[in-house]
């Protein structure tokens, strides 16, 4: 597939990379992706089953089938070259409204006699569902040859292109919990200091029955009341709020676009979970609609990217391109065109990638 314009040598834009809504053939992809992701990305994991199931339910929330609360979309990147799921990613519409959806907000107790001239502020960690009814950016991974040039951003951010598009579907408020530290031996610190003592299990199997929908266990034998953050080991303390190291990259993304930290963690791995209101988020409020004009022109070399996407939702496509607006429309060659599955004179959403540097 032809590019728009030759890049510049410190980026690489490949129009062939196209994202779209997952279909039923995705699946041995999807697998493949799964064994890759490692321990703590609860939403992949890498049971056939259940990534199945997965699929029909994004496939029913695309076709109108499900209720808000069963509404999860699905997209996939694709290398349209080679024909294979290179990346995933994903929003559920409204956590929490069928099954308990469970943080740790981590708080303060204030301890004080004033007979003794004692005042002390203790960190805690309170069980939360503060959370519920919000919508999730989630399942967010690219396999490991394709972390370069700008696959990443177009992976996690056509989420908010498509929240733009179809704002309706979605909570006033989104979410996005992060993957939390864990060594290279798949150990981490937050689950040894807590979760083991509630659970008496290993990380990766209450991480694996939590991302098969097994998550009954958690009500049942989580802690009702605050813990003393204090009581944790040392290297528990330090991770409460910390991402995984391969996380890093996706939590710039999201906190360019305005997402922040709030105090809540995950409760098995402490890693953070980032939040904003929808409408405040960069990428939407900036995206607008244009018209596209199929045109051969070269793209002059240093045109900004954006991000382009076709606004059908039933036929979803977005991609990451060099391009200039002029008076609310978008040059597209022929190419780019049938890949988003537009002609001249059809509407395109697009908004503009920016702040490179910080992601």
């Amino acid at each position: 597939m032809a590019l728009a314009r030759a890049p510049p040598d410190d980026i690489e834009v490949r129009i062939m990379m196209i994202i779209r809504p997952i279909e039923r053939r995705d699946l041995a992809d999807l697998l493949t992706l799964a064994g890759k992701s490692g321990i703590g990305l609860t939403s992949l994991p890498q049971n056939e089953d259940t990534l199945s199931a997965r699929i029909e339910r994004a496939l029913k929330t695309w076709q109108g089938e499900l209720p808000p609360s069963d509404q999860c979309y699905l997209f996939v990147l694709e290398d349209s070259e080679r024909q294979q799921v290179v990346g995933v990613s994903a929003i559920e519409v409204a956590v929490g409204l069928t099954e308990p959806w469970y943080s740790f907000r981590v708080g303060t107790q204030v301890h004080a006699s004033k007979q003794l001239g004692v005042y002390k502020s203790v960190p805690t960690l309170f069980l939360s569902n503060d959370h519920t009814g919000h919508s999730e950016l989630c399942t967010l991974f690219l396999d490991p040859d394709y972390r370069h040039g700008e696959n990443g951003k177009l992976l996690s951010k056509v989420r908010f292109l498509f929240i733009a598009a179809f704002r309706e579907h979605f909570s006033r408020k989104v979410i996005a919990e992060m993957r939390g530290f864990s060594d290279e031996n798949g150990r981490s610190p937050f689950w040894e200091s807590v979760g083991r003592h509630f659970f008496s299990i290993e990380f990766a199997k209450a991480d694996y029955l939590s991302g098969t929908g097994q998550k009954a266990f958690i009500a049942e034998l989580m802690p009702k009341h605050p813990l003393y953050v204090d009581f944790l080991a040392e290297d528990a303390q330090k991770v409460i709020g910390e991402v995984h190291p391969q996380t890093a990259p996706a939590r710039r993304l999201l906190e360019a676009e305005g997402l922040r930290y709030q105090g809540y963690v995950d409760i098995f791995d402490g890693g953070p979970t980032l939040e904003a209101e929808i409408d405040e988020i960069r990428a939407i409020k900036r995206s607008q609609l244009v018209k596209v004009v199929l045109d051969t022109t070269p793209m002059r070399a240093d045109a900004p990217l954006y991000l382009v996407a076709n606004d059908n939702y039933q036929h979803y496509r977005a991609l990451l391109m060099p391009a200039d607006l002029y008076d609310g429309r978008l040059h597209l060659d022929a190419d780019t065109a049938a890949a988003l599955g537009v002609e001249q004179g059809s509407p395109v959403r697009v908004t503009p990638l920016i702040g490179q540097e910080n992601a």
